[in-house]
């Protein structure tokens, strides 16, 4: 009969805990899936690119509504049980408080692996999907974004002006300028230009221009009749470069091995990186990373503990209705707290390995108060 009552007890949970978690990421979802239109209106990628953008972008939204839902619906599942007297059925058939916790503990390892894999590994990779997406979608956003006397910026590196532009996308009066770096640029003035897809590369011809090419302060010109320029190799400034966020788990992971030798000391001869994030100036913002994808999930346990406290106090006890509103306040702060503490993330190992820590000790802390207030029978007092 036990079992019984605690699959029940579990299964309303989760229930409501899916109920939640889905519908509150859909409604976020939609949301930002709104903000993403931007890929249509302005860079003119297709509808296909712009789903799939947004359901790339899911499992994120996922892993951050995930502690909220969960412990909100444990809380709301336990006051719900405690109000209809069905929790009195459980100490009825002598199941103890601390069972009951020790039961969900169990549990809460089961959420806590599903959290993991989510954000060490689905959310970095979907991630970088996306942008990989982004990065490789065909670029038919250019004759979308160009609008008549109005200098555009969106390509890195590129600028381009037009004074005309009729509905058939023809071009007049052309202003290109192409940045290589800081000593090195092409400016390129046409009268008119067409956009042509070409063996499946866009291309712009211009008619009737100039060209002039400057190479460490050294200027060369020339004039044409006709110029190709492949616009496809080009991307929007949102999509040049890799974040540390899209990276994935086993390189940052890979990237603190080359740094540290054993003595885990830090390796500054060390001159070759894995990516682009990988340096001594970024080690801060990857352990940081690494802490939101590997560290955050494990408050998890002390999260669901903290909604069990719930059971403690019964409705007949004058302090229930307030020591109701510490556990919401509790729950929620801890979750928030559980986020912030990256900031104190350095490049220091063993400063880190004591951040690491604070979950753990927590939960031990955490239990040992719920076990004190069982014996003491605290909750049952008027």
């Amino acid at each position: 009969m036990k079992k019984i009552l605690f699959r029940k007890l579990l299964l309303d949970c989760m229930v409501f805990f899916l109920i939640a978690l889905f519908s509150t990421s859909i409604i976020i979802w939609i949301f930002q899936a709104v903000n993403y239109l931007d890929l249509v209106v302005e860079d003119g990628r297709d509808y296909f690119v712009y789903i799939k953008y947004s359901l790339l972008n899911f499992p994120k939204i996922i892993s951050k509504i995930l502690p909220f839902a969960l412990f909100f619906s444990f809380s709301y599942t336990l006051t719900k049980y405690e109000f209809n007297n069905e929790l009195m059925i459980f100490w009825n058939f002598g199941v103890e408080k601390i069972h009951l916790v020790n039961f969900f503990i169990k549990f809460s390892i089961f959420i806590t692996i599903l959290q993991l894999f989510l954000t060490t590994f689905t959310v970095p990779e979907t991630k970088n999907l996306s942008r990989s997406l982004i990065r490789t979608s065909n670029v038919d956003f250019f004759e979308s974004f160009i609008k008549p006397k109005k200098f555009n910026d969106n390509v890195k590196g590129l600028t381009i002006y037009v004074q005309e532009k009729n509905e058939d996308g023809d071009l007049k009066n052309i202003f290109l300028k192409k940045e290589e770096n800081d000593n090195e640029f092409q400016i390129t003035i046409a009268k008119k230009g067409q956009f042509k897809n070409i063996d499946n590369s866009k291309i712009l011809v211009l008619y009737d221009g100039e060209t002039r090419n400057s190479v460490n302060n050294k200027v060369t010109n020339f004039t044409f009749s006709k110029s190709d320029f492949n616009l496809s190799s080009l991307n929007t400034d949102v999509v040049v470069d890799d974040k540390i966020q899209e990276t994935s788990t086993k390189e940052h992971v890979n990237c603190l091995k080359k740094y540290y030798k054993k003595d885990l000391k830090f390796n500054t001869n060390q001159k070759k990186y894995i990516n682009h994030n990988c340096s001594k100036d970024t080690l801060d913002n990857l352990f940081q990373e690494l802490y939101k994808r590997i560290i955050v999930p494990l408050y998890i346990p002390s999260l669901i503990l903290i909604s069990l406290f719930l059971i403690i106090f019964s409705k007949e006890n004058k302090f229930y209705q307030k020591f109701r509103f510490i556990i919401f306040i509790a729950g929620f702060l801890f979750i928030i707290i559980s986020e912030t503490l990256l900031r104190l993330i350095v490049n220091d190992l063993l400063f880190n390995i004591k951040i690491i820590l604070i979950p753990f000790l927590l939960f031990i802390i955490l239990y040992l108060i719920f076990n004190f207030m069982i014996k003491k029978n605290i909750g049952s007092k008027t």
